[in-house]
């Protein structure tokens, strides 16, 4: 995976996992697509923040790449 993709799909799965994580957004999401049973599955500390770790770390390594390769 090339650093520029790994770098914009890190930062923008970070900022919308992070949405998720600190506000409503999730709830009012899985609500209007239809999809509101999940919400109490979804939408918890134990599964938000790995997902957020991992498009953070995704986001430091592109940026570690391409930093390196520049």
């Amino acid at each position: 995976m090339p650093a520029r993709l790994m770098t914009w799909v890190g930062g923008l799965g970070a900022g919308v996992t992070a949405l998720c994580c600190f506000t409503g957004l999730l709830p009012l999401t899985l609500g209007i697509v239809g999809l509101g049973g999940l919400t109490g599955y979804v939408y918890r500390d134990d599964v938000l923040y790995p997902i957020l770790a991992v498009f953070l770390i995704l986001l430091g390594a592109g940026l570690w790449i391409s930093k390196k390769h520049r």
